[in-house]
């Protein structure tokens, strides 16, 4: 009986400790897509340093998982390019950036789509 309430008890501490995100950044993306490579060399490192990757966390999924019936995000309607970055909350689809429109770009429309569509808030600077 001792066992299993300090099992207990660990699991619920681990639980408790675990982040908890409430959104999620989705990039669909496939094997030989110069711009998913190109994102992924400029922006990839510096995405979960931010703002913006620290409240939604990046996962890279394959084009052709989002087509399976295990795929767990409910979209709003096919993902036909790449990258496609879409923002998810709760398995939702809330909002997506089709291709990668440059680093410029892509901050401002993530920024947006965040402010948006989330309780995220940016930084005053």
């Amino acid at each position: 009986m001792g066992f299993l309430r300090g099992f207990a008890a660990s699991v619920a501490f681990v639980l408790v400790t675990l982040p908890v995100f409430a959104a999620e950044l989705v990039m669909v993306e496939e094997p030989g897509c110069p711009w998913c490579a190109e994102w992924l060399a400029k922006l990839g490192p510096i995405y979960p340093k931010t703002a913006e990757g620290q409240f939604a966390p990046l996962r890279q999924v394959d084009i052709r998982d989002t087509r399976k019936a295990e795929f767990d995000v409910e979209l709003t309607r096919p993902i036909l390019f790449t990258p496609t970055f879409v923002l998810v909350e709760d398995g939702q689809e809330l909002a997506r950036i089709e291709g990668y429109p440059g680093e410029d770009f892509f901050w401002g429309l993530l920024g947006q789509m965040l402010e948006d569509q989330t309780a995220f808030e940016p930084a005053q600077g």
